[in-house]
């Protein structure tokens, strides 16, 4: 029970890993908010969870501004925020993914953290506490060709966490990021082009561990780093990758 009493938002937390998260915080004690873009899904999973949902684009101020007052309404304080939710662009050569892919990469993984900080940080100043955790990707690391606009919003991700982490320790705040390889979750046929034995195989083989992450391994590293255990981290992009960055 390292979360109890804990009350959390997991943005993405309808499937993959913000659902592994957002199971991991409930074993651990938290009341969590499953915010979805897939609102049928949010509340799906929230059923099954015991949480609660509300369909969310975390692109819209307007969403992630009901998000957060919907979260304070139902728990009375918020004390994590996990950024989760993240698109891809398909595999292409950087010069010929368009316009409107670019700008969906962006505002999905960038933009929202920048919106949920205005809306979330002012209540973790007034009450001196609290933990964000912003979930990245190896690609942000350890780029591969091909998803260029993508490894590039994720390394923004972890930047973002970083200089975050600096100017809110001195008011509590501590701010964390997760830099998972690729999972069993709805982006893996995205990233690898086409979800076959082959083109497994030959990702697989990148990773010293020898197989994908699963919800399960980045449920506990979040539970690690939004508790109390983690009191003195701040500003890590921890790599749970199975060894693909070394």
């Amino acid at each position: 029970m390292r979360l109890k009493g804990k009350a959390a938002i997991v943005t993405g937390g309808a499937s993959g890993f913000g659902a592994g998260i957002a199971s991991k915080f409930r074993a651990e004690g938290a009341r969590v908010m499953i915010a979805d873009v897939n609102g049928n899904a949010a509340d799906a999973k929230a059923r099954e969870l015991g949480c609660e949902a509300i369909e969310t684009d975390v692109a819209s101020d307007g969403d992630v501004a009901a998000m957060v007052a919907s979260a304070r309404s139902a728990f009375g304080k918020i004390d994590i925020l996990v950024n989760n939710a993240g698109v891809t662009h398909l595999p292409a050569p950087l010069d010929e993914v368009s316009e409107t892919d670019f700008d969906r990469v962006f505002a999905v993984n960038c933009k929202s953290v920048y919106l949920t900080a205005r809306h979330v940080v002012p209540a973790f100043k007034e009450q001196g506490s609290g933990a964000i955790l912003n979930v990245a990707s190896t690609a942000g690391v350890s780029p591969r060709p091909r998803l260029n606009w993508y490894n590039a919003s994720k390394g923004w991700m972890n930047t973002a966490t970083k200089t975050m982490a600096v100017e809110l320790a001195p008011v509590g705040i501590r701010v964390n990021a997760l830099n998972p390889v690729a999972g069993e979750t709805p982006l893996l046929k995205s990233f690898l082009g086409e979800d076959t034995p082959e083109m497994r195989a030959k990702f697989l083989a990148t990773i010293p561990l020898g197989r994908f992450s699963t919800p399960e391994d980045i449920g506990n590293a979040a539970c690690y780093l939004c508790s109390d255990e983690a009191s003195m981290v701040t500003g890590v992009c921890l790599e749970v990758d199975g060894g693909r960055c070394i």
